[in-house]
């Protein structure tokens, strides 16, 4: 339904003189001293926050939603598209002999010179028939994790252990026992632990400070954690799930493993690996991730964060993409504690609704503190004896075993000699592979039929749905605050608010007075509405232009602009936006907020769902003054929602962010394309590009075999009047 514009009284106009409205530097919608009640201009959300599961209604909204969530894991670990499967070139050797297994050193090549490394454990007794295979992300503390004497008795003490010897390296003790349940067995190292010294554990888990200038990354040689790595989505946490993934492969490949039978189970920092591994790879028909599974504390560990993948979702939804297969965990005296009502009856509940609730379990161990103990892992085993259908009478009681000595589960020696390269030139090797094979599968996406613009716009299109998550609002309402006629101009203020977002957006409405125009534009710039003011509160000779040629022109503050800030009248500083921790690491802030820039586009999108309820003839967008970073974005998601879409880049690129403290800063813009691809994306409606030397190569290229090149339009190095004419025709 069109709504009309208002029409003025006298008494209006008193009333918003009266309110003390400002025009010295623009109007202004709300009284000065105060802000928009909108939620973004309060504490931003850490991975100490809650994150609860919301159970769709209904199985198919469940399965669109998982497909969504599927792809944000694989985007956010710099998976999508997937790398490239080299030969892991395994090496299998020094068998060891206990008492119902057997232990032999593995180490493979997840990636060219990238070693894994890990033990392999197996039945001592010859089988006939393939065995079930699982695979064990040990978590923090290493496979070789080893309790002093006074911590492993009072463990004895408390009955979360057992036994003084297989108990003291509790670990391995669960490899041990599956291994004699006849189950083959593999503990891979996470980065930085045991065998795995090519990135140092305090690379990995620990550092602290900024690393890029130390290091003189560059372009074109960088490590992780520099803001080259994360404009590439590279992170130690994505290295780990490609390392479990090809250690799936691995496991997988053995001649005596079925794999139609293979499980994982970790515990803590194991058990995110779990989470994530379940959630992308259907191989995994059996999941016990423990200790992480919460809708608290999502993971402290540089390992356990990246960016995008926690923005609207927690570990309890991530573990949630297993189902409908069977998954086991439980809940301790930690940050799982409210599992019991808080997270595990979400999960029976969407069990139930698209499979069986039985196949998912949550045992309560309030008595215990963060742990994989021997009670728990009892827990496991009953759940591996059941799911792999091992046969073995209930309960399976583990055994004690006589320990492994170093030289039994050391990987590393004068036979098999440790890799060279490590260190930071290591990192920088990993990262350049990565960049290059990326690049690769990337560039070989084209438009040229139907099938590869589709494979094309599912890869592109879809990385770019996760970075920026948004779309046009369904519901929005708008609160006049103010009306005036100046000088013929007929200028309206107010608030749009977006209720799903808790967003309330100011901005000014102004056209010719007594017209009503059939043609809406929507101006962002990247100061705010305020800057298209003369000091003397006028109207600049440009929005004038627009005005006088009869359009309705809409100018919006977004995040941080103007009237939507914590502080009013200050533009956003470079701190605003970071979530305050010690750490020097985007993805504290970013693995759980939408960038700055990515809530900027959804302030636009909102203010094209207020304009819709206008009832224009059309809607078009314009964006000046380093606003493009947004209104791009937001240019490709509203498609045909907007008519026509004038950007004046001025040659901006996400690339020229030096920080992630950068207002521009966006993960994953420069893999997927940077602007062009954005550009690109709005193929085939209509786009005026303004600041560019030339068009990019894809961007006319998507328009051409888009059937519609003429709506692409090249224009000037700095806004001209034929552009705004463009722009506001009907």
């Amino acid at each position: 339904m069109r709504r009309s514009l208002p029409t003025f009284s006298a008494l209006t106009i008193a009333l918003t003189i009266t309110l003390g409205t400002s025009w010295g530097q623009g109007p202004q919608v709300l009284p000065k001293g105060t802000t928009p009640n909108d939620v973004r201009l309060g504490q931003k959300k850490t991975l100490n926050d809650h994150f609860p599961f919301v159970v769709p209604e209904n199985p198919a909204e469940w399965y669109d939603r998982a497909e969504q969530l599927r792809r944000r894991v694989l985007v956010s670990t710099g998976l999508w598209p997937m790398p490239e499967k080299t030969p892991l070139k395994a090496v299998i050797f020094g068998k060891t002999q206990r008492k119902g297994f057997t232990v032999e050193k593995v180490y493979f090549q997840s990636l060219p010179g990238h070693y894994v490394t890990g033990l392999l454990f197996r039945p001592d007794a010859p089988v006939e028939t393939p065995m079930p295979g699982v695979l064990s992300p040990h978590g923090h503390g290493g496979r070789m994790q080893e309790y002093s004497d006074a911590v492993l008795a009072n463990q004895i003490a408390q009955g979360a252990e057992h036994f003084e010897k297989s108990g003291r390296k509790p670990k391995l003790a669960r490899c041990v026992q599956l291994a004699r349940m006849g189950c083959v067995t593999f503990i891979f190292d996470m980065l930085g632990y045991a065998d795995s010294i090519q990135i140092s554990h305090e690379v990995a888990h620990r550092h602290k400070d900024t690393r890029t200038e130390e290091l003189n990354a560059s372009d074109k040689d960088w490590v992780f954690y520099s803001p080259q790595a994360d404009l590439r989505l590279q992170s130690i946490m994505g290295l780990q799930t490609w390392n479990a993934i090809r250690a799936l492969d691995f496991l997988a490949s053995l001649p005596d493993v079925d794999p139609d039978r293979l499980a994982v189970t970790g515990g803590s920092g194991g058990g995110t690996q779990s989470i994530l591994l379940g959630a992308i790879d259907d191989r995994i028909k059996v999941s016990f991730p423990n200790g992480m599974v919460s809708t608290s504390m999502q993971g402290g560990c540089y390992c356990e964060n990246c960016n995008l993948l926690r923005v609207g979702t927690g570990n309890v939804e991530l573990a949630a993409l297993f189902a409908p297969r069977p998954q086991a965990m439980t809940a301790a005296d930690d940050w799982t504690r409210d599992m019991m009502k808080d997270g595990y009856p979400e999960l029976k509940w969407l069990y139930a609704m698209i499979g069986n609730e039985s196949d998912v379990y949550c045992r309560p161990m309030l008595h215990f503190k963060h742990n994989y103990n021997y009670v728990t892992r009892a827990t496991m085993y009953q759940w591996m004896n059941r799911h792999l259908e091992l046969g073995l009478d209930d309960p399976v009681i583990e055994q004690d075993y006589e320990p492994l000595t170093a030289t039994e589960t050391t990987v590393w020696g004068s036979d098999h000699p440790a890799p060279e390269e490590i260190g930071i030139a290591h990192e920088k090797s990993v990262c350049r592979w990565l960049d290059e094979k990326a690049n690769a599968k990337l560039a070989a996406l084209n438009t040229r039929d139907d099938d590869a613009s589709k494979e094309f716009r599912r890869t592109y299109a879809g990385a770019w749905r996760v970075i920026f998550d948004q779309g046009i609002p369904q519901h929005v309402t708008f609160e006049q605050k103010g009306q005036q006629i100046q000088n013929g101009i007929q200028i309206q203020s107010g608030l749009v608010r977006d209720p799903a977002r808790q967003a309330e957006i100011p901005l000014l409405m102004l056209h010719k007075a007594g017209s009503q125009p059939k043609t809406c534009v929507i101006w962002t710039t990247g100061k705010g509405k305020n800057s298209l003011f003369t000091a003397e509160g006028q109207p600049d000779p440009k929005l004038n232009q627009l005005l006088q040629q009869n359009v309705l022109v809409v100018l919006p503050d977004v995040l941080d602009q103007g009237e939507l800030t914590a502080n009013p009248g200050a533009n956003s500083s470079l701190q605003q936006r970071i979530v305050d921790d010690s750490r020097s690491y985007s993805a504290f802030t970013y693995g759980y907020n939408r960038t700055l820039v990515a809530q900027r586009c959804a302030d636009l999108l909102t203010t094209v769902a207020f304009a819709k309820t206008l009832g224009p003839e059309s809607i078009g967008l314009l964006s000046t003054d380093g606003s493009s970073a947004w209104a791009v974005p937001a240019a490709a998601i509203a498609g045909s929602s907007v008519a026509r879409a004038a950007i004046v880049t001025d040659g901006f690129r996400f690339a020229q962010a030096d920080r992630y403290q950068d207002l521009n800063f966006v993960p994953g813009a420069v893999k997927y394309g940077d602007l062009p691809m954005l550009l690109a994306l709005r193929s085939p409606h209509p786009l005026a590009i303004v600041g560019e030397n030339t068009i990019p190569a894809i961007v006319s290229e998507t328009y051409q075999s888009g059937g519609n090149p003429k709506a692409l339009v090249e224009g000037p190095d700095q806004l001209d009047q034929a552009t705004l004419q463009w722009l506001s025709s009907p």
